[in-house]
């Protein structure tokens, strides 16, 4: 057991080494004492070098860690100011409340009673660094200094600095450190020097003699006993074992040996996938890593010598599917067909049957638009078997009755994926898609979960009303009651009319754009551009038409707001657009088309101007704007809620309000600003709703 074993590299970066199998983990193995400057108390569990810490606590190993809670500026005037008393009082609570959200926190809850563990255990010791007010708020009374000495029990070390960017969710390995310096004492010179430094530094402010610029506490005594109370329910060497099982799992299902290592409730829900014979819907909210999570399946299933067919709702999502499959597989050779868009070669006799027979030989991928996969051509050409595992994105799509067809495939292997699988309003669809697939897999990973846990961003929700003028609002009332008629005639009838359905189904399109469509909605969105948009920020705006979507570009640049179009039939190109506005930012007024699939991470801003009652609509825009992006704090979602014109309102227009505060509330829901809901709720009030009545209404509309 001696770090001189090792010849370690001057220096590691993620692009080019798997830093924590090159470095991390052999050191942790072969030391006896781990000294740490860690940042935030939270981010200690990703000190720990997970299947190396087993081999470490053997040894007889001890860590010391020196973190800081997280603390607001308030925290910092009162430690300024406060007596030692008050202090340990405030650290103490705060500790408190980081070590709690880790317990309610799945990806974290295992660790964490480690964490807790290891301090009962006297194997981890920790002191809190309060970083002095002389420094910029900015640095958030944080220790940003990432250094680490590893000591083995022959008098060598090794010390490093470096990025250490220990925030990946979930257990692995490698986590998410990207570049460090790395220098040993048996090198001697400048080598031996910097070992020197580093462990000096990190004693002197372990012992307290850095008091000028930080303070250094003791774990107070509160904290400390909410620590044993947590250890004493748990057995340090089970917990140890089941981490090694969950580690195990997790490079299982990794796709990749140096690429992203999936999440824990990827995790779980491909082990659960497995268990149920490999069938299953899952439903995980939008921008959670559903597809990364079929990828993982899809790695597994090529390694049995299985075809994938993968279906997609669009052609922007046939390519990025391909691409995607490609980055996380680097490693395999995969033949991939694609169909639909153009790329039509899977018509050529017999080629379709060919592709997906099963050959162990050859990795085959065949991805393809799901109206092109519904083509009869198409299913009788397919050669199904349990060799065959089938991934439906945006599963729901496969329940409108012409794309049913898609169910006479038989695979082995299927896997589902949607934030809503279930498809409003239409229970028969519902139950083929869910009798095709086997049901949802658990657990299901829900917009609150994923916000939570990190994985979306957290946001502000600002419902912005405004109202039908009067001639819109007497339209609305004509065809209400046309409606009204129509649909009594419906229900007297004994026996279906066609005709009848389809003009109760034109006149409530009718009616709906004219609520998409409303004069006001224009004046409002400006508004809120000219009122809140800045230069650095990335907006998409949602309308529902395209003299809808020139007028507010037009009315944008008037403005001297950079803004352009994205919509299926623009003449320019839409990756070209899509591009330049990653890159650029500004405000992209678009149609639909952004709802599935398309990602832009670094949207700060959405404005829905348009919106249908179909409420997975409006879950899939809430879902594209909160994914992470590097320096993205927050996301906020501008909402044009059209309410009845006061005037010439009637007891028919509650309607309106049903379905705008239908979908206001679920946008409120997880907000930032819980007053936004207030707000709606004083608007149900004024129009005696109910509006509990209303939360999971809506109806499916392809």
């Amino acid at each position: 057991m001696s770090l001189s074993k090792y010849e370690f590299k001057s220096s590691y970066n993620r692009i080019d080494d798997d830093i924590a199998a090159e470095f991390y983990l052999p050191c942790m193995r072969s030391s006896i004492s781990y000294d740490r400057i860690s940042g935030f108390f939270g981010s200690t569990v990703y000190v720990i070098a997970w299947d190396a810490l087993k081999e470490f606590i053997s040894n007889g190993g001890r860590l010391r860690i020196i973190c800081s809670p997280i603390l607001s500026i308030e925290d910092q005037e009162s430690l300024k100011k406060g007596e030692d008393a008050k202090n340990n009082s405030l650290i103490a609570e705060r500790l408190d409340q980081e070590l709690k959200e880790m317990l309610v926190n799945e990806n974290l809850n295992l660790p964490s009673r480690l964490l807790a563990c290891l301090i009962a255990n006297k194997i981890l010791s920790i002191k809190i660094g309060i970083v002095k007010n002389d420094v910029h708020p900015s640095v958030n009374s944080m220790l940003h200094d990432k250094i680490g000495i590893f000591y083995d029990d022959k008098d060598n070390a090794v010390g490093f600095r470096g990025s250490f960017n220990e925030t990946f969710k979930g257990l692995s390995n490698d986590g998410n450190i990207e570049s460090v310096d790395v220098f040993q004492s048996w090198d001697g010179g400048k080598e031996s020097s910097r070992v020197y430094d580093a462990a000096s530094l990190f004693n002197r402010i372990w012992d307290g003699k850095e008091k000028d610029s930080i303070s250094i506490y003791e774990i107070p005594d509160a904290f400390e006993q909410s620590v044993f109370e947590i250890a004493k329910k748990d057995d340090l060497n089970k917990l140890l074992e089941e981490i090694q099982v969950r580690i195990s799992r997790t490079e299982y299902w990794k796709p990749s040996q140096h690429g992203k290592t999936p999440l824990e409730h990827q995790v779980e829900a491909l082990d659960n996938w497995e268990k149920k014979n490999r069938r299953g819907i899952l439903k995980h909210a939008t921008g959670s890593g559903k597809t990364f999570t079929a990828i993982c399946g899809i790695k597994n299933s090529l390694l049995k010598g299985e075809t994938t067919l993968v279906l997609v709702p669009s052609k922007e999502l046939l390519y990025h599917w391909k691409k995607e499959i490609e980055e996380n597989i680097p490693e395999m050779k995969i033949h991939f067909l694609l169909c639909g868009d153009g790329n039509n070669s899977w018509k050529n006799k017999g080629l379709l049957a060919n592709w997906t027979r099963s050959n162990s030989n050859v990795n085959k991928v065949i991805i393809a638009m799901i109206d092109t996969a519904a083509n009869e051509i198409f299913i009788k050409n397919i050669t199904g078997g349990n060799h065959l595992l089938i991934v439906a994105d945006e599963v729901h799509r496969l329940g409108s009755e012409r794309r049913q067809n898609i169910f006479k495939i038989f695979a082995g292997a299927r896997l589902g994926l949607s934030a809503t699988p279930e498809r409003f309003g239409d229970e028969e669809g519902t139950k083929k898609i869910f009798d095709y697939f086997n049901g949802l897999i658990k657990p299901e990973y829900t917009l609150e979960n994923a916000i939570n846990d990190g994985v979306l961003t957290r946001y502000f929700y600002h419902p912005e009303t405004t109202f039908l003028t009067s001639d819109e609002q007497e339209e609305w009332e004509k065809i209400s009651l046309n409606i009204a008629k129509l649909y009594a005639r419906k229900l007297a009838e004994k026996i279906v009319d066609e005709k009848l359905s389809f003009q109760l189904d034109q006149l409530l399109i009718k009616r709906a754009r004219i609520l998409k469509n409303a004069e006001n909605k224009i004046l409002l969105a400006i508004n809120i551009l000219k009122n809140n948009f800045d230069k650095d920020q990335k907006w998409i705006i949602y309308c529902d038409n395209i003299k809808q979507l020139k007028t507010i570009r037009q009315l944008a640049e008037n403005e001297n707001i950079d803004a352009y179009e994205y919509y299926a039939e623009m003449s320019g190109d839409r990756a070209t657009t899509l591009e330049y506005f990653e890159k650029h930012g500004g405000v992209l007024v678009s149609i639909k088309c952004l709802d599935e699939g398309v990602d832009i991470p670094s949207t700060t801003h959405a404005l829905i101007i348009a919106s249908s009652k179909n409420p997975r609509e409006f879950i899939q825009r809430r879902g594209r704007v909160l994914r992470k992006s590097k320096g993205k704090n927050f996301a906020h979602i501008y909402d044009v809620v059209v309410l009845p014109n006061c005037n010439e309102y009637s007891g028919n227009s509650n309607n309106i309000v049903f379905g705008e505060l239908s979908r206001a509330i679920q946008f409120g829901n997880w907000a930032e600003n819980p007053g936004c809901i207030t707000e709606l709720k004083l608007i149900a009030l004024d129009y005696d709703i109910n509006y509990k009545d209303y939360l999971n209404g809506g109806m499916e509309i392809e």
